[in-house]
């Protein structure tokens, strides 16, 4: 064979070759490329929305921790004004039993204390009675002389 026969066929059957990808196989080829261009372009979006979506997110729960942070302060807030409150009426309740218990045994104490008053103006009446009868030499009849006694008790 002839070289450059040889060399035409093969140039020939290159064209052909060449003729018929470009005919069936790169419509086919450029179909993929695209497609894959636009899944990639799609996937550079979707990573922009997601940013952006996670940027939201962040943002919304940075809200969410001051909100979360302003209630904490209200909810302390109101817990220490209510202790206070309790402090202040349980001083209250104190102070108003402390006077009551003051009063109770003020009053017990002037009762004791007249109690034991007539008691020992009841002794001292007897003594004073012992003490007449022994300077007398004689007996007082306490009876016949209550009033006499009475007004003796009472002065002492």
């Amino acid at each position: 064979m002839n070289i450059n026969i040889t060399l035409f066929i093969q140039g020939l059957v290159f064209f052909a070759v060449a003729w018929l990808v470009m005919k069936f196989g790169w419509p086919l080829i450029i179909a993929a490329i695209e497609e894959r261009q636009k899944k990639i372009a799609e996937g550079l979006a979707a990573a922009d929305r997601a940013k952006a979506e996670l940027a939201r997110a962040d943002d919304k729960a940075a809200e969410e921790i001051k909100a979360a942070r302003v209630k904490a302060v209200e909810i302390l807030d109101k817990a220490q004004q209510q202790a206070q409150q309790t402090v202040d009426q349980a001083k209250t309740v104190a102070i108003s039993e402390g006077n009551r218990q003051l009063a109770a045994a003020r009053s017990e104490i002037d009762s004791l204390s007249v109690r034991a008053k007539e008691t020992l103006r009841k002794q001292v009446a007897a003594l004073a009675i012992a003490g007449a009868e022994k300077i007398l030499k004689r007996e007082i009849d306490a009876t016949t002389h209550k009033v006499l006694l009475d007004q003796l008790a009472s002065e002492i």
